[in-house]
């Protein structure tokens, strides 16, 4: 288990990672018991993803999560986290507005919610611009190319991005320009392993990959996912390391029976009246 007083995680140390080639660990978190799991497992980097809203709203997908919502999953994490680098996923037309209101909603993540970076999807024209103000406005951009899920109904379903040539072409190109712009690491997700072999190669910022394969500078996964939270459907690259769900499911069906018949609460989880007093006096009244 990683020490307690391991350094704070920051960008440059990212960074120095990549060239002194050791992997990056990251993944989501959305409240504050989860948030100390993760940080005291040590990893290095908490994304307070927008995917809290399938996973913890209980959301078709992410394009309904707001500002609000976000910065108030933020807020939790970042209580519960002493070393790993947190940051926020800037949710679905927040960033589409004007640059004004656009950098003054990524400053909410810094300012209200104590996250040290955010993340955009995309890397269209006006989006390299904005990451452009954002770093000029001291608020640390990580890209994200490849599968972005704010574009589900431009996309019209997830599915892999850049299998044929000239599609994977344009993530590279995607990538390098979100460098440029001044991204301190990129992620690249739903991408053959191939494809992210050739960007973390190209690029000097960190990439971190999530259904990306082997190659990337470091990892992502959905906590609730890894973790066996869910029984639903998991994506092929999903690994899972627990079942918490049938836990939880068998631990409140133990309860409930419980109760049912009695057994719960025993005298043990019980408290009794001090020393000397009749519950008897109690009932006259």
């Amino acid at each position: 288990m990683p020490e307690d007083n391991l350094p704070e995680i920051t960008i440059p140390w990212l960074q120095k990672k990549k060239r002194q080639k050791e992997k990056i660990s990251a993944l989501t978190a959305y409240d504050y018991p989860t948030a100390k799991i993760v940080d005291q497992a040590g990893v290095d980097l908490i994304l307070v993803g927008d995917s809290l809203g399938m996973v913890v709203l209980g959301y078709a997908n992410t394009i309904p999560v707001t500002m609000e919502e976000m910065l108030h999953h933020t807020r939790a994490v970042s209580r519960g986290v002493h070393r790993a680098l947190v940051v926020g996923d800037m949710p679905y037309f927040s960033f589409h507005l004007s640059v004004e209101e656009s950098v003054r909603n990524a400053s909410r993540f810094l300012k209200e919610a104590g996250a040290k970076a955010v993340k955009i999807e995309g890397a269209a024209p006006k989006r390299l611009k904005l990451i452009e103000t954002l770093v000029e406005a001291e608020i640390p951009v990580m890209g994200h190319v490849g599968l972005t899920p704010q574009s589900l109904y431009h996309l019209g379903r997830f599915k892999v991005q850049g299998k044929e040539r000239a599609e994977a072409k344009k993530i590279v190109k995607a990538a390098e320009n979100l460098q440029k712009a001044g991204a301190f690491a990129v992620v690249l997700e739903c991408v053959p392993m191939e494809l992210s072999r050739v960007i973390t190669e190209k690029l000097e910022v960190p990439t971190i990959g999530i259904g990306a394969g082997p190659y990337c500078d470091g990892q992502i996964l959905v906590f609730h996912d890894l973790a066996g939270y869910s029984n639903g459907y998991l994506p092929k690259f999903v690994k899972r390391y627990a079942h918490l769900h049938d836990q939880l499911n068998e631990a409140v069906r133990a309860y409930v029976l419980d109760v049912q018949k009695g057994k719960f609460p025993e005298d043990k989880h019980s408290y009794h009246l001090g020393s000397g007093v009749d519950p008897n006096t109690i009932a006259e009244g």
